[in-house]
């Protein structure tokens, strides 16, 4: 009976956390990688591997321009390996392009113009974006999304609302002169804004009156037990059936949407990144494969739309850190394109190869860094 229990935990946790994971990871893994790859194909590179996945092949086939597709052992992450690479970091093998005739200088990566080598590494990142949008926006016609007028309903006693002289009935119109138009777009503004004064223009008795409020820093947690630092004001909206409806939208808008949703994460990244450095935020908040996986079974426990809503975030998000200028990542691969194109030389085989070390270090602490606090929000959620 034991041992029926023990095999029956682990299948649920295998179909509750590793499927959803792998599922999401392997999508936005795909598309980043099939950027590189269709932007090579036009510039004529000859593509050797395209493998999702690390290490040894479970299965794979050639197609018919050569290259190898292939699903490894090791399902965290992927690469795409072009004719010319050392690795599949793309390190350059400067033995066998020394040795390139021609016709293989014509298909080599490192013989592209830097132009085109750039557009190649960029290509990445811009496709996990463009998956993003077109997952929100198919997410917008389908299933739509909850909007609340955002009038307050209620004021909590000694809050930042109370404070600033929120009243029950105002109509929130703007903040530092960003149009609000459901509650939901004033809570992502004040979340992201702990301890900083904002601007607000409510409407009061058909008549706009401006307020100034600094949201407090408070800990809440999410739905799945973790813990985040946010921006609170302390007002509550409406709980009438009436004031909450799902407003879905067309194609065009969807588009225009899915795009502000994008950015929206992207100026969120850089607003906690800004934090970090400037001391105003915590670098707890950082989560790396583990934090994923728990997340990603748990909401695809609320259904196959909120799994592609992470999935989606999920690449903004690597899209967003593949750019940093770090070596080893593609944002570092860019950064040495465009230093060549200011030297009109590239850098020596040398000065690459150094910062592809630091880049590997750099990236390894940071993976390492975001594990522990993995393992430590594990623990605190057990503990609660």
């Amino acid at each position: 009976m034991d041992i029926f229990s023990a095999a029956t935990g682990n299948i649920g946790w295998l179909l509750g956390y590793v499927i959803p994971f792998l599922f999401v990871l392997t999508i936005v893994v795909f598309f980043h990688e099939l950027g590189h790859f269709w932007v090579a194909r036009r510039a004529g590179v000859k593509i050797e591997t395209f493998s999702l996945g690390f290490g040894p092949e479970i299965a794979g086939f050639n197609d018919r321009h050569g290259t190898r597709w292939r699903l490894a052992a090791i399902p965290l992450g992927g690469y795409v390996k072009f004719f010319g690479d050392e690795n599949a970091a793309s390190v350059p093998d400067h033995d066998s392009i020394a040795a390139m005739n021609e016709a293989d200088r014509s298909r080599s990566f490192f013989h592209k113009s830097v132009g085109w080598r750039a557009a190649i590494v960029a290509a990445g990142p811009i496709a996990n974006f463009i998956l993003a949008i077109v997952i929100f926006a198919a997410l917008f016609m389908t299933t739509g999304r909850q909007v609340a007028t955002p009038v307050v309903d209620s004021v909590q006693a000694g809050s930042a609302a109370e404070r600033a002289g929120f009243q029950p009935k105002d109509l929130i119109l703007s903040i530092d002169g960003e149009p609000i138009e459901t509650f939901a777009d004033m809570q992502r503004i004040v979340s992201a804004k702990a301890d900083v004064p904002l601007k607000i223009v409510v409407e009061r008795d058909g008549a706009p009156f401006d307020l100034t409020a600094t949201p407090e820093r408070r800990e809440v947690a999410d739905p799945f037990g973790g813990k985040h630092a946010i921006g609170v004001l302390g007002i509550a909206r409406s709980s009438d059936n009436g004031a909450v409806k799902v407003q879905r939208f067309g194609p065009v808008d969807s588009v225009v949407m899915a795009t502000k949703e994008v950015w929206f994460i992207v100026d969120r990244t850089f607003s906690y990144l800004g934090g970090v450095v400037t001391g105003r935020e915590s670098t707890d908040q950082l989560g790396g494969p583990i934090r994923i996986a728990q997340v990603s079974g748990q909401v695809a426990t609320f259904g196959f739309a909120p799994l592609m809503q992470l999935a989606a975030v999920l690449s903004v998000s690597i899209g967003l850190l593949n750019l940093f200028p770090i070596p080893l990542l593609d944002g570092g691969h860019l950064l040495f394109y465009a230093v060549e194109a200011l030297r009109g030389r590239p850098l020596s085989a040398r000065t690459q190869e150094m910062g592809f070390r630091i880049g590997l270090a750099f990236v390894v602490m940071l993976m390492l860094f975001a594990t522990w606090n993995d393992i430590l929000n594990i623990l605190n959620i057990s503990k609660s």
